[in-house]
C-alpha cells in the first residue's frame, strides 16, 4: 500500500526559514544530501531540476563546475547559485565541498554501500536485491539519526507519558505504522486508539482536549485526512506531533512537535514505502522514552498482560491448546 500524497495548499517560508530546533541535523555539514531531499518538494523549476541532477548523481555534482551542474541540470549558474543560498551555504564552492565529503564517506563504507541508488533489475539475483534493500535502509537510518532532533523527543515522550489519552492518525502504509505505535502504548498502559479513517479520527480528535495528545503519521506531509485529522485535535487544546520527512510541510507547520525521518526509495519501495523503518525506528524511541518515564506503571502492565495470555504460549513443546 503506498501512502496517499493529494496535495494541500503549498506552504511559504524562506529559505531554511524554520525553527532551528526542528532542523537539527539538518544543518550539520554531513546530511547535505539529507536536507536536499527534505527541501525537494519546495523546490519549482530550475531549483528543483538543481535538485535532482544532485541527487541522481551527487559523485559526479561534488566533482562538476558550476557551468557543467548548470549545463547536466538544463539551468544556468545563477539557478546554482540561488540553489546553494536556498540551502544554507555561501557559495557553490561550499556546496562542493559539503557533497563530496559526504559521498566520500559513503564510498569508504563498507561494499553493499555502494549499490545505494542502483535501481533494481528484474533479473537481479536476490543477493543483490538484498543487499541494496540493506544498503538503503542503513543509509536512512543513519539519515534520520543526524537529523532527529532529539529535544523534541523528549517533549513528545513527557506529553504522552501524561496524557489522559492519545489518538494516532495516518492513512495507508502510515496507518500500519500508527497501529504499531497504538499497541506498543497501550502495552504499557497509555490509552490510545489509531484511526485511519478520516470521519472517525475527525469525531475522536473533537473530543480531544487539554491534557490529551494526538500523533499524525505522512512521510510527506500533503496528506489531507491526517492533516485535518490533527488539526482538529489541535483547535481542541490537544499537543500535537507530526512524524513526517518534510520539515516545512502542512503537516510539520500546524504540528507543535515536529518529528524527522529520512528515506532512500529504491525500486518497487518509493519513499511512502521505504519510510516505514525509520518512522518505526524513531517511534520505539519515543516509546521507549516514554517507558522510561513511567516505569513501575509500565513494568507492572507487563507483568499483567504476560499473565493475561500465558495461557496460550507454548510450554514444552506443547500447546496448551492441544495440537495446532
Amino acid at each position: 500500500m503506498v501512502e496517499s500524497v493529494e496535495p494541500v495548499a503549498a506552504v511559504q517560508s524562506a529559505p531554511l526559514g524554520i525553527p532551528h530546533a526542528r532542523l537539527s541535523g539538518l544543518d550539520r555539514p554531513d546530511s547535505v544530501l539529507v536536507r536536499v531531499r527534505a527541501q525537494l518538494p519546495e523546490f519549482t523549476g530550475a531549483l528543483q531540476r538543481v535538485a535532482e541532477q544532485v541527487l541522481t548523481d551527487p559523485a559526479g555534482a561534488a566533482r562538476a563546475t558550476i557551468v557543467e551542474l548548470a549545463e547536466r541540470s538544463g539551468t544556468s549558474p545563477a539557478s546554482i547559485t540561488r540553489f546553494c543560498r536556498a540551502l544554507g551555504f555561501e557559495g557553490y564552492a561550499d556546496l562542493r565541498l559539503a557533497i563530496a565529503g559526504e559521498t566520500g564517506r559513503a564510498a569508504r563504507s563498507a561494499g553493499w554501500a555502494e549499490d545505494i541508488g542502483r535501481a533494481i533489475e528484474p533479473g537481479d539475483p536476490l543477493e543483490r536485491v538484498l543487499a541494496q534493500i540493506m544498503a538503503a535502509d542503513t543509509q536512512a537510518m543513519r539519515d534520520t539519526a543526524a537529523m532527529l532532533d532529539l529535544a523534541e523527543v523528549e517533549r513528545a515522550a513527557a506529553a504522552i507519558s501524561s496524557a489522559n489519552r492519545v489518538d494516532i492518525y495516518g492513512a495507508s502504509g502510515s496507518a500500519l505504522v500508527g497501529a504499531e505505535m497504538q499497541f506498543s502504548l497501550h502495552r504499557i498502559g497509555i490509552a490510545a486508539w489509531t484511526w485511519p479513517d478520516v470521519h472517525n479520527g475527525l469525531a475522536s480528535a473533537a473530543l480531544l482536549r487539554e491534557g490529551d495528545v494526538a500523533l499524525g503519521i505522512s512521510h510527506t506531509g500533503q496528506t489531507r485526512e491526517t492533516v485535518e485529522m490533527l488539526a482538529e485535535a489541535g483547535s481542541h487544546g490537544a499537543v500535537t506531533i507530526a512524524l513526517t520527512g518534510f520539515p516545512r510541510s502542512p503537516l510539520a507547520e500546524l504540528a507543535d512537535i515536529v518529528l524527522l525521518t529520512a528515506s532512500q526509495a529504491t525500486s518497487f519501495r518509493p519513499d511512502a514505502l521505504s519510510a516505514r523503518h525509520p518512522q518505526l525506528v524513531v517511534l520505539d524511541l519515543l516509546y521507549i522514552a516514554v517507558a522510561q518515564r513511567t516505569h513501575d506503571r509500565s513494568h507492572a502492565a507487563f507483568q499483567r498482560t504476560a499473565r493475561a495470555v500465558d495461557a496460550h504460549r507454548f510450554s514444552n513443546g506443547q500447546s496448551k491448546e492441544g495440537d495446532l
